[in-house]
């Protein structure tokens, strides 16, 4: 009788194995022959009626359908696990990509990009210079003299006595005129350093896009002209514009120039102070002494040089009232540029 039920567990067994796809179906078959409840545990309780010299013959028999059983277990368990893993693994190919977000340029880069394009299309090529600067380019060779109270136009970061972090991009001029033959006909973007106090209005840094042009009988109607050009290029066509005398100490004589207010087209807002029109630039022609300084007659050559900061422009050209949001990294305010 023993033996029949052995013989009918062995092959219900062989049965149910290849039925087995998934660790639930695995867990079912634990429990129904494995657990200490299950159809195993029931032949040893019914080995205790066999007769005594019949016991380890059969006993060894029910020991070995449980070897058999508890590999079988472990084997298919091993199986599931593996193809578990694999498929955790496997890259299917057929889904659809996954998109990433995308970025963008800091909004003053995109200013300062649609800057130059601008002026490369005018002519122009592109210089670059160091952000450190010695006393010599940042302020001597501009005309400023050592005492000169123009200095105090621009209060510096002071590295050394005579080393700087560079107040302005117009140091470039003197290294691009300094090595390289006339004519010249560059603009200088990058960023510049001041020792001022953080506002709405003022950082110690900013961006500032310099220009410069120096050959023979270069004309303040040349510059006004490039002004002018670029004016309408960059805010539009309808603009009306005006320049108004100015000082700097590396350019004579001087003017900055004012645009009508973009936002409200010259009725008077909050962002021209009601005045229907916002300064965007100082220019001028270079000076002689700048022209002497890097080793030109200013009796032979002539030139123009401006400045305008990339910072002031896209606070106005976006209507924003606080200079300090631009760098704040507040992705909610970058993703709208």
């Amino acid at each position: 009788m023993l033996e029949k039920k052995i013989s009918d567990l062995q092959a219900e067994v062989e049965k149910l194995l290849p039925t087995i796809s998934s660790m639930d179906d695995l867990e079912k078959f634990r429990i129904e022959f494995l657990s200490r409840s299950g159809k195993l545990a029931s032949l040893y309780e019914e080995l205790k009626t066999v007769p005594n010299d019949q016991k380890p013959l059969f006993g060894q028999k029910i020991n070995g359908v449980k070897k058999t059983l508890e590999a079988q277990f472990e084997m298919i368990r091993s199986a599931i696990n593996a193809t578990a893993t694999k498929q955790k693994n496997e890259i299917d190919i057929s889904l659809p990509g996954r998109m990433r977000p995308k970025g963008t340029h800091h909004p003053i880069t995109q200013t300062m990009e649609e800057m130059k394009e601008i002026f490369v299309s005018m002519g122009f090529g592109i210089e670059y210079g160091p952000e450190i600067e010695d006393d010599y380019h940042n302020f001597e060779a501009l005309n400023f003299a050592p005492n000169h109270p123009a200095r105090d136009m621009q209060d510096t970061f002071f590295i050394k006595d005579d080393v700087v972090l560079r107040t302005h991009t117009t140091p470039v001029q003197i290294r691009v005129m300094k090595s390289r033959p006339l004519p010249v006909r560059v603009i200088m973007p990058g960023r510049v350093y001041r020792n001022e106090a953080v506002s709405a209005r003022a950082n110690y840094f900013f961006h500032q896009v310099d220009g410069l042009y120096v050959d023979k009988h270069v004309s303040f109607a040349d510059l006004k002209g490039t002004l002018v050009t670029f004016a309408k290029n960059f805010y539009g066509s309808d603009i009306k514009y005006r320049f108004r005398p100015s000082y700097f100490p590396f350019t004579e004589p001087s003017l900055e120039m004012d645009i009508t207010c973009f936002l409200c087209k010259g009725k008077g807002c909050r962002i021209c102070k009601q005045s229907g029109w916002l300064e965007v630039l100082g220019a001028g022609m270079v000076h002689p002494n700048v022209l002497r300084n890097c080793g030109h007659d200013p009796e032979k050559v002539s030139g123009y040089a401006f400045g305008m900061g990339a910072d002031r422009i896209s606070i106005l050209r976006y209507g924003i009232d606080d200079i300090r949001i631009f760098f704040d990294n507040d992705i909610r305010f970058l993703n709208q540029f």
